[in-house]
């Protein structure tokens, strides 16, 4: 299960068929394999991870660190629930250390960024602070490098 599980970390466009060969595993048993993680919710989605700036789309991420006060009888859950309830929130993360939130946003502008924080974020009761971070570039997103054009045309160039 495991490794089926890293595979499909890796690629989830991976057949059964794949999968089976890679695992030595029996197609069916791959199936129902990944059939009961699915219902499990061990696996919740496929994604791809798309380079946002290799297209003409105009996007601004943000990392928020955001202080709270747990709720009785509730912690940090209530609080997190009504923050991911949010289209612009991408991923919500309980943290150890200075902060107790990571809240990943995007938005189409500076601007809306700003008003996500200051009109819907902040406000939240229990909310005590936040600190806004702009990402101006990635370089590594769940363990796939971007590589940069120059990088690239290097790449083109030896082949």
């Amino acid at each position: 299960m495991t490794s089926i599980l890293k595979l499909l970390e890796e690629d989830a466009r991976y057949t059964a068929k794949e999968l089976a060969e890679m695992t030595g595993k029996s197609e069916p048993e791959v199936r129902e394999i990944v059939e009961k993680l699915e219902k499990d919710h061990v696996i919740n989605g496929y994604t791809a991870l798309i380079d946002w700036d290799r297209t003409d789309v105009e996007t601004v991420t943000a990392f928020i660190e955001v202080k709270i006060t747990p709720q009785r009888d509730d912690g940090f859950d209530r609080i997190a629930e009504r923050i991911y309830q949010y289209d612009e929130v991408e991923s919500l993360y309980l943290m150890s250390g200075a902060f107790d939130f990571a809240v990943i946003v995007e938005g189409k502008t500076l601007k809306e960024v700003s008003q996500f924080v200051s009109l819907k974020l902040a406000p939240i009761e229990g909310v005590i602070s936040t600190a806004t971070h702009f990402i101006m570039k990635r370089y590594k997103d769940n363990h796939i490098m971007f590589k940069s054009e120059t990088e690239q045309e290097e790449r083109v160039l030896f082949v």
